[in-house]
């Protein structure tokens, strides 16, 4: 089943155009990394999806479980399933990860019409979830990502991203500023959570991620457009030839 489908989708920020028609079918079940150099449009992507108001979409248009995506607020798309992981996520000082997870359930409870749950069903699934990125009991009291470290941040988008249980989950660039010890950890968490209901796009530079979360279908998104597509040997061939590569392919006659 398609759960997402863009179309020529063309998009720019302050008048500078960098999306000049993407096209990407994802399907329920299935895993897509989108890989490219920085500055490429990754990022934008990513942040169109998830409804971030700062792009001027100029064309195009994304279907999501068969809606326009453009039809529904930031709150409404959380709402529907759709789960941004931060590249840099940001702190919310005097707000715990427990409060901050609460209220971000119930008010996806209320969209769908559900009742409220009660703190002892929370924390019974709060519990449940921190296994996942062996995320430390004490870390859920704290104000959410005041003071953690890079990689306490990303375990922790990783938590919230298993107590929501998105439909699509987007990580941008999840495995920057992670060590190995971490990066496995975030990896091991995500794989956890994929199923045949769900679909994971992972946004990153670098191939060693796509060691531990292995892709359906790698994508290269370069000058604003997709590419190229293949599986992940895409990505380690990347590895070895640098996407210089792909811009000297895209400079050959017929392309």
């Amino acid at each position: 089943m398609v759960l997402l489908e863009i179309k020529n989708l063309h998009a720019s920020i302050k008048g500078k155009q960098i999306l000049k028609g993407v096209n990407l079918k994802i399907n329920k079940g299935e895993v897509h990394a989108i890989m490219g150099p920085n500055g490429n449009g990754k990022s934008t992507l990513a942040s169109i999806i998830a409804g971030r108001d700062i792009f001027d979409v100029t064309n195009g248009e994304i279907l999501y479980k068969g809606k326009n995506i453009f039809d529904l607020s930031v709150e409404e798309r959380a709402a529907e399933g759709i789960f941004l992981g931060f590249q840099y996520p940001v702190e919310i000082p005097g707000v715990s990860i427990s409060a901050f997870m609460l209220t971000a359930l119930n008010e996806q409870r209320k969209y769908k019409g559900l009742d409220t749950i009660s703190s002892l069903e929370f924390r019974k699934i709060m519990e449940e979830k921190k296994k996942i990125v062996e995320m430390p009991s004490n870390l859920a009291n704290r104000s959410v990502n005041e003071g953690f470290s890079g990689g306490e941040k990303k375990k922790n988008e990783i938590f919230q991203m298993a107590m929501l249980n998105p439909v699509l989950s987007i990580l941008d660039e999840t495995d920057s500023g992670l060590d190995i010890d971490a990066l496995k950890i975030v990896a091991k968490g995500v794989n956890a959570l994929r199923s045949k209901e769900n679909a994971i796009v992972v946004i990153t530079h670098y191939q060693r991620l796509l060691d531990y979360i292995v892709p359906d279908i790698v994508h290269v998104l370069y000058d604003g457009q997709i590419v190229k597509s293949g599986t992940k040997e895409l990505a380690l061939e990347l590895e070895n030839k640098g996407y210089e590569w792909i811009r000297k392919e895209m400079q050959t006659p017929n392309h």
